[in-house]
């Protein structure tokens, strides 16, 4: 009887074995014309070949060796990756409608679901876009109107960084404050003191959350969502973090609810109460109190987290490169002097300093991989099929580095935006925002702020590393790439 018993159970198991391996094989089986990719194995897809914190530059390698259009089967499906600068635009221009979808990955639809400016799609997103692009422009975003609220944070940073009198410190959590500020005026209608430790410790949340969302668990979570919450691991403080972010933001709408006024609208948040009201018939266009806090999140959150990177790769190659430094501080001198306020007008007359803050953004590529895209329909990418549903990721580190398209793509030189007679010269590769209908919302506010937040800062202090202490470029990929916890030192000029 107990061998009969025993026969059974080792049938039931080699049979529920091949009934998953089945299902798993006919569920992830590539498309007929699909690109191709390295061999994956059931249930895990391609993880076994990825590193961990490398696979930016990973990408490169699988491109050479199954071609510019490939594919990997990473978070929980194929996905298509298009390599080097003429594929991304042609692609992503060509099939500009067609590649307007978002994703539907686990882990962020269990945070946002489909609501906010990030995951949104079809009409709703076209909606919320337009909104937020209006909404923004009249607040000042692009025009000189917003420059005395950057120039006044400035002051505030520069004041901050002051009162570390020299001595070695970590610059990320004021770089943070300082641009999410900017950010509060426009959402919130106010900024935070650099003391207020509640808004520090939101900062920091974001920052850690960011960094956690590209890490293996979170890859995993995508892969098996219904085992992965039932378990505990980082992937659950992602979670946490999140909800406390998102608890904020409702706190503030909530508040803005009591004492708002149709007729003065302070901020966005006040602009989206009245859009409320004005298309409460469209319920399709999200204009509800839920959509606001996760717009808010999305203007608040990513606005944050990319500029302050961008910022805090600055400082470090200034570090590494103090001759680089010295010259964007001549430049700044004989332009500004070391008494007047810098204004965005200045850009015009300082080709040097525009150059190395677009190097800075070109070598800090901190969206190595582009946000992941979605086919809203079956298009063709070059000669393969690509079905509807499909994610999709033109990967930046490749036209940002692009070999063919960079004089030295590898090393810092910010004579890629310098002309013979130095000018600054634009580039047609660089698009560290992306490009098309989905390129990024704040390009315009990122590009003042870099300016005038990095120039400022270089126009009142030197920047060095700690005595004893070599400046190190490695870095850390979460859902940014970000450089590892350094430590300056800023001596007035």
């Amino acid at each position: 009887m107990e061998k009969v018993l025993w026969i059974d159970i080792k049938c039931v198991f080699i049979f529920s074995c091949v009934f998953l391996l089945l299902s798993d094989y006919i569920r992830n089986k590539a498309p007929k014309n699909f690109p191709p990719g390295p061999w994956s194995l059931p249930f895990i897809g391609d993880l076994h070949h990825i590193e961990n914190g490398r696979i930016h530059l990973q990408f490169s390698q699988f491109a050479e060796k199954y071609g510019k259009i490939f594919s990997l089967r990473i978070l929980g499906s194929r996905i298509v990756v298009l390599d080097g600068y003429k594929l991304v635009k042609e692609v992503y221009l060509t099939h500009d409608d067609s590649l307007a979808g978002r994703p539907i990955l686990p882990l962020f639809y269990d945070i946002v679901g489909d609501k906010g400016l990030v995951a949104a799609t079809g009409y709703k997103w076209k909606q919320q876009r337009r909104f937020a692009l209006s909404t923004l422009r009249n607040f000042g975003v692009g025009k000189k109107s917003l420059e005395p609220s950057i120039s006044l944070e400035c002051c505030i940073l520069n004041e901050a960084v002051s009162n570390e009198q020299g001595r070695p410190f970590d610059p990320r959590s004021l770089l943070s404050n300082a641009v999410a500020n900017v950010i509060c005026v426009l959402v919130f209608g106010h900024r935070f003191e650099y003391s207020d430790n509640g808004f520090q410790s939101l900062l920091k949340n974001i920052n850690e959350a960011v960094y956690l969302q590209g890490g293996f668990c979170a890859q995993l979570y995508n892969m098996f969502p219904r085992l992965m919450r039932q378990v505990p691991g980082p992937h659950q403080k992602i979670f946490t973090l999140w909800r406390e972010v998102i608890d904020f933001v409702r706190e503030k709408v909530n508040a803005h609810r009591v004492d708002y006024d149709p007729s003065n609208p302070r901020d966005y948040i006040d602009c989206f109460l009245g859009e409320m009201e004005n298309l409460k018939g469209d319920t399709a266009a999200g204009f509800d109190v839920e959509d606001l806090c996760f717009c808010t999140l999305d203007l608040f959150g990513a606005g944050t987290e990319t500029t302050s990177t961008t910022l805090y790769w600055g400082l470090l190659y200034m570090v590494k490169y103090s001759e680089i430094q010295a010259k964007v501080q001549e430049e700044i001198d004989r332009v500004v002097g070391g008494s007047r306020q810098l204004s965005l007008s200045d850009k015009e007359n300082m080709p040097y300093t525009n150059a190395v803050i677009h190097e800075i953004q070109r070598i800090g590529n901190i969206i190595p991989m582009n946000v992941a895209r979605a086919t809203v329909e079956d298009i063709k990418i070059g000669k393969y099929s690509i079905p509807k549903g499909t994610i999709v990721t033109g990967n930046l580190t490749s036209v940002l580095f692009d070999e063919s398209e960079w004089e030295t793509p590898h090393r810092f030189n910010p004579g890629h935006f310098l002309d013979a007679e130095g000018q600054f010269r634009r580039r047609d590769a660089f698009l560290p925002f992306s490009l098309g209908k989905r390129v990024c919302l704040g390009e315009q506010l990122a590009r003042m702020e870099l300016f005038i937040i990095f120039s400022s800062l270089l126009q009142r202090f030197t920047f060095s590393s700690p005595a004893g202490v070599e400046p190190s470029l490695d870095f850390k990929l979460g859902a940014t790439h970000a450089p590892q916890p350094y430590e300056l030192c800023a001596v007035p000029r």
